[in-house]
């Protein structure tokens, strides 16, 4: 589904009129000003059902009510070393924004070892950077370009991927169902880069079971995409594994850690720190910082997202077993 009817969105605003206060209160840090545009985006992920994209808004507002999202902003991950170990582990970040002003995410799929801090950590850093975009990256975006910007684009770094990312499929099958359940259509386009073979096999296999609206989505480049990408944003904001053949999530780029936007030591990620520690400093008088993650109840994944990681966990077995049968019979005698 493309353009959203008109009518459905005043359909739904009117049955969002009848919600109780705390889901409409939790509304306005989903919606920042823009409820019809939110709207949208919620029906568009349930292909224009009305009643469906109620019932999905009404469960994301209550999630975010049970377990306190609008308050995550407020919570650090503490001590600032485990944070960084964090950082380290889970490679993401906002290397620039497009032509057209939607902001750049960057991923380091392949490199990404999820191994520094419990899976609550890496969840609660997940959502706490997608709030930032939802409720200061965006917003300033739509203020500066003068129109609203509600999406992102993001460039997938497969560089280093194994088959020991198996270990992290519960992990990102966790990860994906939030994003999926609650924050719907917020990315424009997945551009995937520095693609090895394992990736390619298992695309093969996924990519059919994938909804045509998320298949168009998709784009797999060649070699690390720098040339493809240019053509939608400026060299300045291309993710630093994009910028040379070869270059990979690399932690260090010939201008130093400042350009690997994955570090904690990059301007962005040291706006999202100054930012949540500014803001659980504004709640401090209610009581001290309390260390340790912020636990969020895993949702279930739907059938779809169930049957495409039983897909990719197959596949990987797959080219597993094969590895090991070739070294097997290269070890014969």
């Amino acid at each position: 589904m493309g353009i959203v009817n008109q009518e459905a969105v005043k359909q739904f605003q009117l049955l969002l009129d009848e919600v109780e206060e705390p889901l409409k209160n939790s509304f306005e840090n989903v919606h920042q000003g823009y409820v019809r545009e939110t709207l949208a985006r919620f029906l568009k992920a349930r292909d224009g059902n009305v009643p469906k994209a109620h019932k999905m808004l009404v469960d994301c507002l209550n999630w975010r009510i049970q377990n306190e999202i609008d308050n995550i902003l407020t919570k650090p991950i503490l001590p600032p070393n485990l944070y960084r170990a964090v950082r380290d582990s889970q490679l993401t970040g906002l290397s620039g924004y497009t032509k057209e002003g939607l902001p750049v995410i960057a991923v380091g799929v392949g490199q990404s070892t999820f191994d520094k801090a419990s899976v609550h950590y890496y969840v609660q850093s997940h959502i706490q950077m997608n709030e930032y975009r939802d409720r200061v990256v965006l917003p300033a975006a739509t203020k500066k370009h003068g129109r609203y910007i509600g999406t992102c684009v993001k460039v997938l770094d497969m560089t280093g991927l194994k088959i020991s990312a198996l270990n992290q499929i519960k992990l990102l099958t966790v990860i994906s169902t939030i994003d999926d359940l609650n924050y719907p259509e917020k990315t424009d386009t997945y551009y995937i880069v520095n693609v090895p073979y394992i990736f390619s096999a298992c695309w093969k296999v996924v990519k059919p079971l994938l909804q045509e609206r998320t298949r168009r989505k998709v784009q797999v480049l060649q070699g690390c995409g720098r040339d493809e990408l240019l053509k939608i944003m400026d060299y300045a904001s291309l993710p630093h594994f994009c910028r040379r053949e070869g270059s990979g999530s690399s932690h260090h780029s010939e201008n130093g850690t400042t350009d690997n936007c994955f570090c904690l030591d990059h301007v962005f990620h040291q706006h999202v720190y100054n930012y949540v520690n500014q803001q659980a400093a504004l709640v401090e008088s209610v009581g001290p910082w309390k260390q340790g993650s912020f636990h969020v109840a895993f949702p279930e994944p739907d059938p779809e997202g169930k049957k495409i990681a039983k897909t990719i966990e197959s596949e990987f077995h797959k080219i597993g077993d094969h590895k090991n049968g070739l070294s097997n019979s290269m070890c014969k005698p």
